[in-house]
Protein backbone atom coordinates (compact mmCIF):
# COMPACT_ATOMS: atom_id res chain seq x y z
CA UNK A 1 0.00 0.00 0.00
CA UNK A 2 0.96 3.57 -0.97
CA UNK A 3 1.25 5.83 2.48
CA UNK A 4 -0.46 8.93 1.29
CA UNK A 5 -0.04 10.90 4.03
CA UNK A 6 3.79 10.96 3.36
CA UNK A 7 3.58 13.20 0.21
CA UNK A 8 3.18 16.62 0.90
CA UNK A 9 2.76 17.88 -2.59
CA UNK A 10 0.36 15.18 -3.90
CA UNK A 11 -3.46 14.65 -3.49
CA UNK A 12 -4.70 11.15 -3.66
CA UNK A 13 -8.39 10.28 -4.64
CA UNK A 14 -9.52 6.56 -4.91
CA UNK A 15 -12.55 5.48 -7.10
CA UNK A 16 -13.02 1.96 -7.15
CA UNK A 17 -9.55 1.00 -9.24
CA UNK A 18 -8.84 4.47 -10.08
CA UNK A 19 -5.95 6.20 -8.45
CA UNK A 20 -6.68 9.81 -9.06
CA UNK A 21 -3.43 11.78 -8.40
CA UNK A 22 -3.11 15.86 -8.34
CA UNK A 23 0.07 17.92 -8.14
CA UNK A 24 -0.95 20.42 -5.32
CA UNK A 25 1.65 23.25 -6.33
CA UNK A 26 -0.84 25.75 -7.43
CA UNK A 27 1.04 28.97 -6.49
CA UNK A 28 3.84 27.59 -9.03
CA UNK A 29 1.68 26.20 -11.90
CA UNK A 30 2.49 23.20 -10.09
CA UNK A 31 5.90 22.93 -11.47
CA UNK A 32 7.48 19.92 -9.85
CA UNK A 33 10.49 21.47 -8.05
CA UNK A 34 12.15 20.83 -5.02
CA UNK A 35 9.20 18.27 -3.16
CA UNK A 36 6.92 17.83 -6.13
CA UNK A 37 9.25 16.35 -8.46
CA UNK A 38 11.11 13.95 -6.10
CA UNK A 39 7.41 13.15 -5.03
CA UNK A 40 6.49 12.45 -8.84
CA UNK A 41 9.66 10.46 -9.06
CA UNK A 42 8.89 8.39 -6.01
CA UNK A 43 4.80 7.86 -6.65
CA UNK A 44 6.01 5.86 -9.72
CA UNK A 45 8.42 3.16 -8.00
CA UNK A 46 5.64 2.94 -5.33
CA UNK A 47 2.34 2.54 -7.20
CA UNK A 48 3.55 -0.78 -9.28
CA UNK A 49 3.16 -2.78 -6.14
CA UNK A 50 0.01 -1.15 -5.14
CA UNK A 51 -2.46 -3.98 -5.60
CA UNK A 52 -5.73 -1.53 -5.38
CA UNK A 53 -4.74 0.32 -7.95
CA UNK A 54 -5.96 -0.76 -11.64
CA UNK A 55 -5.68 2.53 -13.40
CA UNK A 56 -4.03 5.93 -12.64
CA UNK A 57 -4.82 9.29 -13.81
CA UNK A 58 -2.58 12.39 -13.37
CA UNK A 59 -3.72 15.91 -12.98
CA UNK A 60 -2.72 19.49 -11.64
CA UNK A 61 -4.59 21.45 -8.92
CA UNK A 62 -5.62 25.15 -10.15
CA UNK A 63 -4.99 26.54 -13.47
CA UNK A 64 -2.29 24.25 -14.35
CA UNK A 65 -1.55 20.38 -15.18
CA UNK A 66 2.19 20.84 -14.75
CA UNK A 67 4.85 24.40 -16.12
CA UNK A 68 7.70 21.69 -15.47
CA UNK A 69 10.22 23.99 -14.05
CA UNK A 70 10.57 27.07 -12.24
CA UNK A 71 12.49 30.26 -12.84
CA UNK A 72 13.21 30.32 -8.55
CA UNK A 73 15.07 26.72 -9.15
CA UNK A 74 16.84 27.02 -12.07
CA UNK A 75 18.57 29.93 -10.51
CA UNK A 76 19.74 27.73 -7.57
CA UNK A 77 20.74 25.12 -9.72
CA UNK A 78 23.12 28.21 -11.41
CA UNK A 79 24.38 28.94 -8.17
CA UNK A 80 25.21 25.12 -7.54
CA UNK A 81 25.21 22.79 -10.62
CA UNK A 82 25.27 19.43 -8.73
CA UNK A 83 21.84 20.26 -7.66
CA UNK A 84 21.05 20.61 -11.48
CA UNK A 85 22.71 17.26 -12.58
CA UNK A 86 20.68 15.71 -9.47
CA UNK A 87 17.30 16.98 -10.66
CA UNK A 88 18.30 15.40 -14.35
CA UNK A 89 19.11 12.27 -13.15
CA UNK A 90 16.03 11.72 -10.92
CA UNK A 91 14.12 13.34 -14.39
CA UNK A 92 15.36 10.13 -16.20
CA UNK A 93 14.64 7.77 -13.62
CA UNK A 94 10.72 9.28 -13.74
CA UNK A 95 10.62 8.56 -17.55
CA UNK A 96 11.99 5.09 -17.24
CA UNK A 97 9.73 4.17 -14.29
CA UNK A 98 6.90 5.89 -15.72
CA UNK A 99 7.14 3.71 -19.01
CA UNK A 100 7.96 0.65 -16.57
CA UNK A 101 4.65 1.08 -14.22
CA UNK A 102 2.42 -1.82 -15.48
CA UNK A 103 -0.69 -0.01 -14.77
CA UNK A 104 -2.01 2.47 -17.73
CA UNK A 105 -1.79 5.60 -16.83
CA UNK A 106 -3.97 8.98 -18.09
CA UNK A 107 -3.40 12.34 -18.59
CA UNK A 108 -5.98 14.66 -17.32
CA UNK A 109 -4.28 18.22 -19.02
CA UNK A 110 -6.74 20.86 -17.14
CA UNK A 111 -4.83 23.41 -18.37
CA UNK A 112 -0.78 24.28 -19.68
CA UNK A 113 1.81 21.39 -19.47
CA UNK A 114 4.99 22.25 -20.43
CA UNK A 115 8.92 21.25 -20.33
CA UNK A 116 8.70 18.32 -17.95
CA UNK A 117 4.85 18.65 -16.87
CA UNK A 118 4.39 17.90 -20.78
CA UNK A 119 7.02 15.00 -20.71
CA UNK A 120 4.84 13.65 -17.96
CA UNK A 121 1.96 14.30 -19.99
CA UNK A 122 3.20 12.28 -22.67
CA UNK A 123 4.54 9.65 -20.98
CA UNK A 124 1.41 9.01 -19.88
CA UNK A 125 -0.16 6.10 -21.95
CA UNK A 126 -3.50 8.34 -22.67
CA UNK A 127 -4.03 11.58 -22.59
CA UNK A 128 -6.75 14.08 -22.74
CA UNK A 129 -6.64 17.94 -22.70
CA UNK A 130 -9.33 20.81 -22.13
CA UNK A 131 -9.89 22.78 -25.03
CA UNK A 132 -8.07 25.64 -23.96
CA UNK A 133 -5.00 23.88 -22.25
CA UNK A 134 -1.66 24.52 -24.49
CA UNK A 135 0.76 21.84 -24.63
CA UNK A 136 5.05 22.39 -25.42
CA UNK A 137 8.82 21.95 -24.43
CA UNK A 138 10.16 25.49 -24.08
CA UNK A 139 13.60 24.14 -22.87
CA UNK A 140 15.53 26.06 -25.58
CA UNK A 141 13.73 29.22 -24.62
CA UNK A 142 15.87 28.52 -21.41
CA UNK A 143 18.39 28.06 -21.98
CA UNK A 144 18.54 24.51 -22.28
CA UNK A 145 18.45 20.83 -24.31
CA UNK A 146 14.84 18.86 -24.43
CA UNK A 147 16.43 16.01 -22.55
CA UNK A 148 14.24 15.34 -19.96
CA UNK A 149 11.59 13.33 -22.37
CA UNK A 150 11.05 15.80 -25.19
CA UNK A 151 14.04 14.32 -27.28
CA UNK A 152 12.51 11.13 -26.64
CA UNK A 153 8.92 11.25 -27.35
CA UNK A 154 8.03 14.07 -29.38
CA UNK A 155 9.15 12.33 -32.17
CA UNK A 156 7.61 8.96 -31.70
CA UNK A 157 4.74 10.97 -31.34
CA UNK A 158 4.40 12.90 -34.76
CA UNK A 159 7.45 12.52 -36.38
CA UNK A 160 10.93 14.06 -36.80
CA UNK A 161 10.02 17.22 -38.69
CA UNK A 162 7.27 18.50 -36.57
CA UNK A 163 8.76 17.27 -33.50
CA UNK A 164 12.28 19.62 -34.52
CA UNK A 165 9.68 21.88 -35.28
CA UNK A 166 8.03 22.03 -31.73
CA UNK A 167 11.33 21.64 -29.99
CA UNK A 168 14.33 23.62 -31.49
CA UNK A 169 11.45 26.31 -31.41
CA UNK A 170 9.70 26.07 -27.88
CA UNK A 171 6.18 27.37 -29.05
CA UNK A 172 3.47 26.06 -27.05
CA UNK A 173 0.77 23.84 -28.92
CA UNK A 174 -3.09 24.08 -28.35
CA UNK A 175 -4.69 21.58 -27.24
CA UNK A 176 -6.42 21.50 -30.70
CA UNK A 177 -3.27 21.36 -32.64
CA UNK A 178 -2.12 18.74 -30.40
CA UNK A 179 -4.84 16.51 -31.09
CA UNK A 180 -5.43 16.77 -35.32
CA UNK A 181 -1.51 15.82 -35.36
CA UNK A 182 -1.28 12.86 -32.84
CA UNK A 183 0.56 14.36 -29.74
CA UNK A 184 -2.42 13.66 -27.46
CA UNK A 185 -5.67 11.81 -27.69
CA UNK A 186 -8.02 14.26 -27.79
CA UNK A 187 -8.92 17.70 -27.30
CA UNK A 188 -12.17 18.08 -24.98
CA UNK A 189 -14.27 21.13 -23.86
CA UNK A 190 -13.19 21.95 -20.25
CA UNK A 191 -16.54 21.15 -18.68
CA UNK A 192 -16.20 17.59 -20.18
CA UNK A 193 -12.77 16.50 -19.50
CA UNK A 194 -13.77 15.13 -16.23
CA UNK A 195 -16.77 12.58 -17.92
CA UNK A 196 -14.31 11.69 -20.74
CA UNK A 197 -11.72 10.52 -18.10
CA UNK A 198 -13.65 9.19 -15.68
CA UNK A 199 -15.49 6.97 -18.60
CA UNK A 200 -11.88 5.84 -20.02
CA UNK A 201 -10.66 5.21 -16.28
CA UNK A 202 -13.90 3.40 -15.18
CA UNK A 203 -13.62 1.24 -18.61
CA UNK A 204 -9.98 0.39 -18.33
CA UNK A 205 -10.34 -0.38 -14.62
CA UNK A 206 -12.97 -2.92 -15.25
CA UNK A 207 -11.42 -4.27 -18.54
CA UNK A 208 -9.09 -7.60 -18.47
CA UNK A 209 -6.50 -6.34 -15.99
CA UNK A 210 -3.68 -8.88 -17.22
CA UNK A 211 -3.95 -8.40 -20.88
CA UNK A 212 -4.24 -4.29 -20.36
CA UNK A 213 -0.74 -4.34 -18.50
CA UNK A 214 0.58 -6.81 -21.01
CA UNK A 215 -0.22 -4.93 -23.92
CA UNK A 216 0.85 -2.29 -22.56
CA UNK A 217 4.16 -3.64 -21.65
CA UNK A 218 4.68 -5.03 -24.60
CA UNK A 219 3.90 -1.54 -26.87
CA UNK A 220 6.50 0.10 -24.80
CA UNK A 221 9.40 -2.44 -25.33
CA UNK A 222 10.40 -0.37 -28.43
CA UNK A 223 10.23 3.08 -25.98
CA UNK A 224 11.99 1.46 -23.39
CA UNK A 225 14.64 0.89 -25.77
CA UNK A 226 15.21 4.12 -27.72
CA UNK A 227 14.76 5.57 -23.83
CA UNK A 228 17.76 3.70 -22.95
CA UNK A 229 19.72 4.97 -25.88
CA UNK A 230 18.88 8.51 -25.74
CA UNK A 231 18.02 9.43 -21.91
CA UNK A 232 21.91 9.27 -21.12
CA UNK A 233 22.98 11.32 -24.16
CA UNK A 234 20.39 13.95 -23.85
CA UNK A 235 20.71 14.12 -20.24
CA UNK A 236 24.40 14.56 -20.36
CA UNK A 237 23.77 17.22 -23.07
CA UNK A 238 21.36 19.26 -21.29
CA UNK A 239 23.66 19.15 -17.90
CA UNK A 240 26.65 20.88 -20.25
CA UNK A 241 23.53 23.72 -21.40
CA UNK A 242 22.74 24.00 -17.91
CA UNK A 243 26.06 25.57 -17.29
CA UNK A 244 26.19 27.49 -20.39
CA UNK A 245 25.97 31.31 -20.21
CA UNK A 246 22.75 31.34 -23.10
CA UNK A 247 20.59 29.00 -19.61
CA UNK A 248 22.07 31.97 -17.42
CA UNK A 249 20.98 34.85 -19.43
CA UNK A 250 17.33 33.41 -20.22
CA UNK A 251 17.05 32.80 -16.17
CA UNK A 252 18.07 36.80 -15.36
CA UNK A 253 15.65 38.14 -18.39
CA UNK A 254 12.84 36.30 -17.16
CA UNK A 255 13.44 37.34 -13.41
CA UNK A 256 14.27 41.06 -14.96
CA UNK A 257 11.03 41.18 -17.22
CA UNK A 258 13.08 41.49 -20.30
CA UNK A 259 13.90 39.86 -23.60
CA UNK A 260 16.62 37.15 -23.32
CA UNK A 261 20.08 38.23 -25.21
CA UNK A 262 21.69 35.05 -26.21
CA UNK A 263 25.06 34.57 -27.47
CA UNK A 264 25.25 30.99 -28.57
CA UNK A 265 27.67 30.07 -25.78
Amino acid sequence: MIEFDSYQKLLFRRDAGVLHVTFNRPEALNAFGDTLGPEVERLFREVPQDKDTAVIVLTGAGKAFSAGGDIDGMQRMIDDPGLFQAASQRSRRLVMSMLDCPQPVIAKINGPATGLGASVALLCDLSYAASHAKIGDPHVKVGLVAADGGSLLWPQLVGFARAKEALLTGDLLTAEDAARIGLINRSVAADALDATVDEIARRLAQGAGQAIRGTKASINIVLKQLAEAVMPAAIALEDLSAMSRDHAEAVASFREKRPPRFTGR
